[in-house]
């Protein structure tokens, strides 16, 4: 049984549950907690939570140092890990998750939308978040997941004034329950052929079991419901319309928070779980890779609306992702941490522009409403600028040293081809990035009214993701080795 210490350690994650349950309770009582109140109460949240875990980690770190604390760092009969991989992403999401905050105050202003339901969800799903980062077994990973995923449903169609915001929530659901459905389905013929969920001994028992046919059948089904959190080809279909739909706070949320929650478990599970058998998923993982990319990039292509533009970009980017998973090497592993915690500062900061140009006076749905922008607003095109510049993998950002390490991990294994697809497809991703870039600069509008920067949460957001990104492409340095002494052993 676990001891009452071990529950110490999910400090972090009660902290945040807990917040997420005062803004549900205190939007209830009375009139309710106004937008910059609950989005007040979620900062202070958020920031405790992200002190909790550095001071579980530096307490984990030091018992193994004192050899007090067991290696590897199991707690709760070995379903939770402490390591330096979960305390990444915890730190991260924790990171997004208040970027996004600050991103929804004055979006919320406008919408007229009650905000401590809000912030309430965005914590809950959150603290779900934390859970699939340390989770170390498959019920327990599953379990997390879904905590995720049902507080994303309703935020997806948390305008429920609007048709598209219903449509996003009901595909999105829709397509949801299934993918869990054909999740836990493949757990539960793993378990049935080895008789264990642990990671550690399923890798052990997978390798000692030879010629079972409910083993490939029950990691593809596994690895099919891991693709759609993803958003890896072919279960891609819930993200274009999910990615117009829902609040565009929430899509940036999404696109950020979720997909890095995704890929920390994917990694998990495929490098700790599937290990032994690791030759025969990484072909599978590099079909859906080169389609990924490939997909992705080509149905941007003829996007006019630029929610979708970004939602086909972050198919394609997720496609890059998986050639780092699949190289299965000490490169190909901090490259995918690397590259995604450039592109979560460069994909927040690139929604933060859409946010602040969809207000009412403005439209930010396609790509001719940008038309004029750097004579509008002179800081808003170079924000958007700096962003394709990241989103396409040129110099000197944090997405171009990102592709770069994911693509010589490729070469260095026997995946050439792909890092060609890699490079063939950023070139063609160059077309639909500066198609709007041509719009700010070059396109005629009528509108000449200058955009006003009257929301410093949001402006602060913006320009705080552009020095990030430049960070992480001039000084990559510190970031490597934060991502290095980050990474999961190697099967």
């Amino acid at each position: 049984m676990p001891g009452v210490q071990d529950y110490q350690y999910l400090a972090p994650e009660i902290l945040l549950g807990a917040a997420g349950l005062l803004l549900l309770l205190g939007g209830a009582i009375g009139r309710g907690m106004g937008n910059r109140e609950s989005a007040l109460v979620s900062i202070v949240s958020l920031a405790l939570t992200a002190g909790l875990v550095l001071r579980v980690y530096s307490v984990v770190e030091a018992g193994k140092a004192a050899h007090t604390f067991p290696d590897p760092p199991l707690i709760l009969g070995g379903s939770f890990m402490l390591d330096g991989f979960s305390f990444f992403w915890k730190l991260l999401v924790l990171v997004a998750t208040a970027l996004v905050v600050l991103l929804s105050i004055r979006f919320l202003d406008e919408g007229g939308y009650r905000a401590s339901d809000y912030y309430s969800l965005l914590l809950l799903a959150t603290s779900g978040m934390l859970f699939m980062a340390s989770g170390y077994t498959l019920l327990t990973i599953w379990i997390s997941l879904e905590t995720m995923a049902l507080a994303s449903y309703i935020l997806a169609g948390y305008f429920k004034r609007e048709v598209r915001s219903n449509e996003a929530a009901l595909k999105y659901f829709i397509l949801g329950a299934l993918s869990s459905g054909i999740l836990l389905y493949g757990i539960s013929l793993l378990y049935g052929a080895t008789g264990t969920v642990q990671l550690a001994e399923l890798s052990v028992r997978l390798g000692a079991t030879q010629g079972n046919p409910l083993v490939p059948l029950g990691w593809l089904l596994l690895a099919a419901g891991l693709f759609f959190k993803v958003a890896a080809v072919p279960f891609h279909i819930w993200t274009p319309d999910v990615y117009v739909g829902a609040p565009t706070p929430v899509t940036a949320w999404l696109a950020v928070a979720s997909k890095a929650a995704s890929f920390a478990i994917l990694l998990r599970i495929f490098y700790e779980g599937l290990g032994s058998v690791s030759v025969e998923w990484q072909t599978v993982v590099a079909v859906i890779s080169a389609a990924t990319m490939i997909w992705g990039n080509l149905a941007a292509l003829t996007q006019e609306n630029v929610k979708r533009l970004l939602a086909y970009s972050s198919i394609a980017h997720a496609g890059y992702v998986l050639i780092g998973v699949l190289a299965v090497s000490q490169v190909g592993l901090w490259s995918v941490l690397f590259y995604l915690l450039a592109y979560s500062f460069i994909t927040l900061g690139a929604f933060g522009t859409v946010i602040l140009l969809e207000r009412r006076e403005y439209a930010g749905e396609t790509c001719a409403d940008y038309a004029g922008l750097a004579r509008r607003s002179p800081f808003l095109a170079g924000m958007m600028l700096l962003f394709m510049l990241a989103l396409t993998g040129i110099p000197p950002t944090g997405g171009f040293v990102g592709k770069f390490y994911l693509f010589a991990a490729a070469v260095q294994g026997r995946w050439a081809w792909l890092a060609v697809i890699g490079v063939i497809t950023s070139a063609i991703s160059l077309y639909y990035y500066f198609r709007i870039v041509y719009y700010m600069y070059m396109g005629d509008s009528d509108q000449t009214t200058p955009v006003p920067l009257q929301a410093p949460a949001l402006v602060g957001v913006i320009a705080f993701c552009a020095f990030a990104t430049l960070a992480l492409g001039v000084i990559p340095g510190p970031f490597i080795d934060f991502a290095k002494r980050s990474m999961l052993p190697l099967p």
